[in-house]
Order: structure tokens, then sequence, then C-alpha cells
């Protein structure tokens, strides 16, 4: 019996050490643009309950959105105990964060429960809140389940990279905003409907992607979040725009992210392909509301997303385009 027991044990470490050699998916070591991304998402604690972040840019007239849900995330995630994740959040986007300046986040503690855990957080920037956020967090437990199938789309194989899409129309664009769009990007997107990004058709008010970061992430769950966090905010707002024929780059077109709630279903690996199905049930009063699904490439419900966005024609154009990840 002993033996058994030994040769088994023997046959299941030959197994994890073959699984650990096995590599995940076949992409390159992290480029420089997704190490940016990383220490851009990571926190540094000043003192109690209290972080500062660095602001990126990649390409928009203010801090991207994304980028200060996926800090503020982060931020919460570092005050709860680790075996606990987030299952939801709900935020609002109060002011355009200046890219120029750091962003600090205030943490409350709101509650400590025996399976949740609730937390608020407040982002900072110049003396004023930009940003706030509730966030939920539970500790694993048993229970039943069941998720809607993943619709029924295309593999990313073979297909074009948002670059290439873009490429015939850089000239159109301004310098900066060109210099960002042909630099490595941190996350690949491959959309499904190649669309003209200057003058696109009127059509359904519906958009997929598939995405994942541009190499091979640490197996930090919390990163994994952080980064489907700040990827959700990706074109979101754009299911909004195809029934009117409008772009992001149409200059009377002024956008911004109003709120943002995320309901997470599974823990992501964002270092693999991850299909993102957005649609637009409504759209009025310079508003638009949409909705979102993450799946992994074998169909499992990763998050459920919503957001209302801003969405105001003016005669008076703004300085420069809302950009691509508006």
């Amino acid at each position: 019996m002993t033996g058994a027991v030994s040769l088994a044990a023997g046959r299941a470490a030959r197994s994890r050490r073959a699984r650990a050699a096995r590599p995940r998916a076949i992409i390159p070591a992290m480029n420089p643009a997704l190490r940016e991304l990383v220490d851009l998402l990571q926190v540094e604690p000043l003192e109690d309950k209290l972080f500062r972040g660095v602001s990126g840019d990649i390409g928009n007239r203010a801090v991207f959105g994304g980028q200060v849900l996926g800090q503020a995330l982060m931020a919460a995630a570092r005050t709860v105990p680790a075996e606990r994740r987030v299952h939801s959040l709900h935020a609002y986007f109060l002011r355009p964060g200046d890219k120029q300046a750091r962003i600090v986040y205030d943490v409350d503690c709101i509650r400590d429960g025996g399976s949740f855990t609730t937390r608020r957080v407040v982002a900072i920037q110049h003396g004023r809140p930009i940003f706030n956020l509730a966030a939920s967090f539970h500790r694993p437990e048993p229970g039943f389940s069941h998720a809607a199938p993943a619709p029924q789309r295309p593999g990313p194989e073979g297909l074009p990279n948002q670059q290439a899409l873009w490429a015939p129309h850089l000239a159109r664009l301004p310098e900066r905003v060109q210099a960002r769009l042909r630099a490595e990007q941190a996350i690949e997107i491959r959309p499904l409907q190649a669309l003209d990004p200057f003058e696109p058709a009127p059509q359904a008010p519906a958009h997929d992607l598939w995405m994942r970061a541009s190499g091979v992430l640490p197996d930090d769950p919390v990163l994994h979040q952080a980064m489907l966090a700040y990827a959700s905010d990706f074109g979101l707002l754009r299911s909004a725009l195809l029934p009117h024929g409008l772009s992001f780059f149409d200059p009377r077109l002024h956008t911004a992210s109003l709120d943002h709630a995320m309901w997470f279903h599974a823990e992501p690996r964002m270092d693999d392909w991850v299909l993102y199905c957005t649609e637009s049930p409504w759209g009025g009063g310079a508003r638009g509301f949409c909705r979102g699904t993450l799946h992994d490439r074998h169909g499992r419900l990763l998050a459920s997303v919503a957001q209302e966005g801003l969405l105001r024609l003016s005669e008076r154009p703004p300085a420069e385009p809302a950009g691509p990840a508006a």
C-alpha cells in the first residue's frame, strides 16, 4: 500500500512539473509597454489606507478611466485579506484626470464581515476628488452555479489587430496620437468587426473584440482582476456611437465615462485571449448606456460590465479628438 501511494505521489509530482514547464500561451515575454502597464497598476503606500499612483498617457485628452478604475481596485485590495476576491464594484468618474499629476487613493474600510469585505475609495488630484469607487470582496465558499453560454464568435487567430486596421488612417491623426498607435501595445486588441475609424457606416449598436496582454504576466490574481477592470473601459462606449455613424475621432464629439459597474464571476488570465462582447440598448439626452460580457477563450464567463457615458456633439470641437480608447 505504501509503495502504491509513493508511486502515485511520484506520478502526481511529475505531472505538476510537466504542467509548470508547459507554456500557458504562445506569446513572448513581457514587452516594455506591458511592463509599464503592470507598474502603472501598482499603487505606492503612503500611510495607512492611503496610496498613490502615477498617471499614464495612452493618447486621450485626460487620464484613461480604466487606469483609475484599475488603480483604485488595486488600492482597495491592498487593505483586504489575501484570500478574499473582488466580486463587484461600482464607480463614478467625477472630473477629468490630469495626466501630468499623480493620483492619491484614499481607502475607507466600510465593513469587514465574516464573508464579505466592503471598501470605498476616493481618487484625488489637486485636492479634489476625481473618482470614487465602492467594491465588495468575498471569501471563497461552495455553492450551486450556472452561467449563460458564451456568444458564438470567431476565434482571435487570423484576425488583424487594431494597429493594423488603423495603419491606413494614421496620417489623419495628430502626431502625438500617431506615435502612441505606432508604439508597442501593452494589450493587443483584435476587433471582430473592422470599422472605419473615422467614418463608420451606421449599424447595429454592438461591437466585439478579442484582447490579451502582450506577454506573460505574474501569477497574481489581483493584478489580473485589476487589468481586466482596466481593459473593460476600452471602447465600451463605441457601441452607443455605431447606430449614428459616429466615431471617437469625430472632432465635434465629446465623450467621457460617467460611471462603471462590474461583476466578477471567475478569475481571469489576462495573458490569454479574452472575448469582450458589448452592446448599447439605449442612448439619449447626450448619454449612452452600454453593457458587456467578458469570456475566456473556452467560453467561461469572467465578468459582466455596465457603463453610462457622455456622448455630446458640439459645434465647437475640442483641441484634439477623444482618442482611440475613450
